[in-house]
């Protein structure tokens, strides 16, 4: 196995100061405001709700209001690091095997639960709406707010309830078998909560075959 790091940042970038990225494989996905993303000779613009992925050195630049701006990447482990990290977590990839990086938002309406399940490969999770108690394995239950962050390795089973109040949303980047692109990563500790659980919605922008570096 490979040990990697998969860490996520917290942006807050002001107008008028661009700031370069070294290489990494790196999802974006900004929070508040308009970013301009400057990859391989592309300027992608991106606004709030969106994310992008690349694996290459970039420049970001904020619109005229700033930006805040949700960063992960995934690089070797003992790799510098700069920006504001909210949350690092080491991941086994085999080396000769083929994965992908995935960015998706889970949209929980009021009262949703997510029953035990686990899932096909390890990600950080951050909330962005709302209120979710989370619970990881035999790890005593955590109420997460907005901004706060948690990794899940994909293989302890995990059951999430949302807040009765109000919907609540969290953006995740996995890193998964390739094999799985465009299909569920998820799996139910008993099957037949896949049809038991209450609503909840994806919306998937980056799933995407990496190298590891």
């Amino acid at each position: 196995m490979s040990v990697a790091l998969l860490r996520l940042f917290r942006d807050r970038l002001e107008a008028g100061r661009p700031r370069a990225l070294p290489a990494a494989n790196r999802v974006l996905y900004p929070q508040r405001g308009e970013l301009a993303v400057v990859h391989r000779g592309v300027t992608t613009a991106l606004t709030v709700d969106r994310a992008w992925h690349g694996a290459g050195a970039c420049a970001v630049r904020s619109g005229d209001a700033g930006a805040t701006v949700l960063r992960w990447e995934l690089v070797r482990a003992g790799s510098p690091g700069d920006g504001e990290l909210v949350l690092e977590h080491a991941i086994d990839l085999a080396p000769d095997a083929a994965w992908l990086m995935r960015c998706d938002r889970v949209d929980f309406d009021p009262g949703g639960v997510a029953l035990p399940h686990r899932h096909r490969g390890g990600g950080i999770r951050c909330l962005v709406a709302g209120a979710l108690e989370v619970t990881v394995g035999d790890a005593p239950p955590r109420l997460m707010g907005p901004g706060g962050a948690w990794f899940e390795s994909g293989r302890e089973p995990v059951l999430a309830r949302a807040s009765a109040t109000e919907p609540t949303s969290f953006v995740r980047v996995a890193v998964l078998p390739a094999e799985i692109r465009g299909q569920t990563s998820i799996l139910y500790v008993d099957p037949a909560d896949a049809a038991r659980g209450r609503p909840r919605r994806y919306t998937v922008w980056v799933d995407t075959p990496i190298t590891l570096a």
